[in-house]
């Protein structure tokens, strides 16, 4: 399990050159593309990222031949969950930290970059398209302008523009298609469910190619992360039903998010068991003290010691030394403590 389902999806999916190929043909003006020799892409060193864009990037990169000249192409694919305002700016941050890190090896001149924008945000993609979106005045409304600022325009893919019947359109290998699909559907398990007859022969598609039994339960696992134990049974129950075959692969998806959940559990309960313990060690030691310095303490001073958090107990057991009386010591407690006569 991942703490970045997203990613890890959109990674599964298109880290391969040839599934990366289908998604740029899709995105790409037809003449760039028929200009591109595909046959030559080439996956590429994801550390270019900045580490601190590292979040918002899925690190896919590509190379090709443009225009059959031995010219780098590099291709960016990138995915956003959410509505990012500034995105036009920190994808051009990404493209010179492309083009710096290429000077330094090669010199010039500079490769082309082509960066695609896969958005799955849920109302769809509002924000800019454009770095003279966020710019203000806008370029275009003096004459002249616009050519003196630099602009910045991503290919972006909006998936929720895209209904089911483009979607099966799309000239994409199964798995990847699916992997779109249910990042578009997942956040919303009744719509996958209601959908599930739409795409069952598109699973069984995925599960009969090489390795397809792992790509099922890449999709199962990012449903069951970004739905939640409940809500995946109920998709699981679904899957019982109208895909029998991929059942199994569907219950070890559940076991595992159960045995997650469980580990969880023992984790959150053992630092709660070892936080106890040490609050209730600092609870004796502090009534050990206040015996010696001022006596057998009455019930009352005893419960207020045992029902204090960690942080009074430290405060009360550095205040015992320079402490006149309990009445001083507790002095923010709201009854007044007092040893037995």
């Amino acid at each position: 399990m991942t703490s970045r389902p997203h990613d890890a999806l959109f990674k599964a999916a298109f880290e391969t050159p040839r599934h990366a190929m289908g998604l740029f043909q899709l995105v790409l003006p037809p003449d760039v593309s028929a200009a591109i020799s595909w046959s030559s892409i080439t996956p590429e060193s994801g550390t270019f990222i900045d580490p601190d864009l590292v979040d918002q990037h899925s690190d896919l990169l590509f190379s090709v031949q443009l225009d059959g000249t031995p010219a780098l192409l590099y291709l960016l694919l990138e995915h956003q969950s959410t509505h990012a305002s500034d995105m036009p700016l920190r994808m051009a941050e990404y493209l010179l930290r492309v083009w710096r890190r290429y000077q330094k090896g090669h010199g010039l001149p500079l490769p082309l970059i082509l960066p695609a924008l896969v958005s799955h945000a849920p109302n769809g993609w509002t924000a800019s398209r454009s770095l003279h979106g966020l710019v203000e005045p806008p370029p275009a409304s003096i004459p002249g302008l616009a050519p003196l600022v630099l602009n910045h325009c991503p290919l972006v893919l909006d998936l929720a523009d895209s209904d089911d019947d483009k979607l099966r359109d799309w000239a994409l290998a199964a798995f990847p298609k699916l992997a779109l699909v249910v990042l578009r559907d997942g956040r919303d398990p009744e719509r996958l469910r209601r959908d599930f007859n739409h795409w069952r022969d598109t699973f069984r598609e995925v599960l009969r190619a090489p390795n397809g039994a792992e790509a099922v339960a890449q999709v199962l696992r990012y449903v069951a992360l970004v739905t939640g134990n409940m809500r995946f049974e109920e998709f699981r129950a679904t899957i019982r039903e109208q895909l029998p075959e991929a059942g199994e692969i569907a219950m070890t998806i559940a076991e595992e998010l159960r045995q997650e959940g469980l580990q969880q559990g023992l984790q959150q309960g053992l630092q709660q068991g070892l936080q106890q313990g040490r609050q209730q060690e600092r609870a004796e030691l502090l009534v050990k003290q206040l015996a010696l310095k001022f006596g057998t303490l009455s019930p009352a001073c005893v419960a207020r010691i045992e029902s204090a958090t960690y942080e009074q107990l430290e405060r009360y057991i550095e205040g015992v030394l320079t402490a006149e009386s309990l009445e001083f010591l507790f002095a923010d407690a709201s009854d007044s403590l007092r040893p037995e006569a």
